[in-house]
């Protein structure tokens, strides 16, 4: 039943906020790679993720770097940071998947997972966001995402435990707060 369900959601069919038995947690969710690969989101099970819409072209680009060294610092504790492209902010991610790699490759030397280009709002949401974004999945905190750059702090456990705006920077103390706490669950 689950995965109908989750099949239904991917191809629109089902609305997440409307769905009786939504996911409960992103490990539910299967995405593309940056180069077009399934991924399935159950293999980050036990990591601390940071899920994060990025735009080559924004005023908030400069966070690349510190996603990067979030990872780098972290990683080996166990936090993963996953990248989502995403253009409906601004056009400011008009890039091919080809552009965006060489892009955070060369100018901001990313090692992070990154993921393929998608829409975190509308009806065309990927259904990660759709999820990410729910009164289940975000209650204090519901609701579309405003701007690129947003960040979602996932447990161990799969579930959203907190999330930042773009105007909090990946280092600024409440957002490593919330991932050093992450970590000791």
């Amino acid at each position: 039943m689950k995965s109908l369900f989750a099949l239904l959601v991917v191809f629109g069919l089902v609305n997440l906020s409307q769905a009786a038995d939504p996911p409960e947690s992103v490990h539910a969710f299967k995405v593309k790679s940056l180069e077009g690969k399934e991924v399935e989101l159950s293999k980050y099970k036990g990591k601390v993720l940071v899920i994060v819409n990025v735009a080559s072209q924004c005023g908030a680009t400069p966070q690349y770097e510190q996603l990067q060294e979030i990872f780098a610092k972290y990683g080996p504790q166990g936090v993963e940071v996953l990248g989502f492209p995403c253009n409906q902010f601004g056009k400011q991610e008009p890039g091919t998947a080809e552009e965006i790699r060489e892009f955070c490759s060369s100018k901001y030397d990313v090692t992070f997972d990154m993921f393929s280009k998608i829409d975190v709002n509308g009806e065309k949401s990927d259904p990660l966001y759709n999820f990410l974004t729910s009164k289940a999945a975000t209650p204090a905190d519901s609701g579309p995402v405003k701007w690129n750059f947003e960040k979602f702090v996932v447990g161990k456990d799969g579930k959203v435990v907190s999330r930042f705006r773009t105007n909090l920077k990946p280092d600024d103390p409440k957002v490593l707060a919330a991932i050093e706490s992450a970590l000791k669950k």
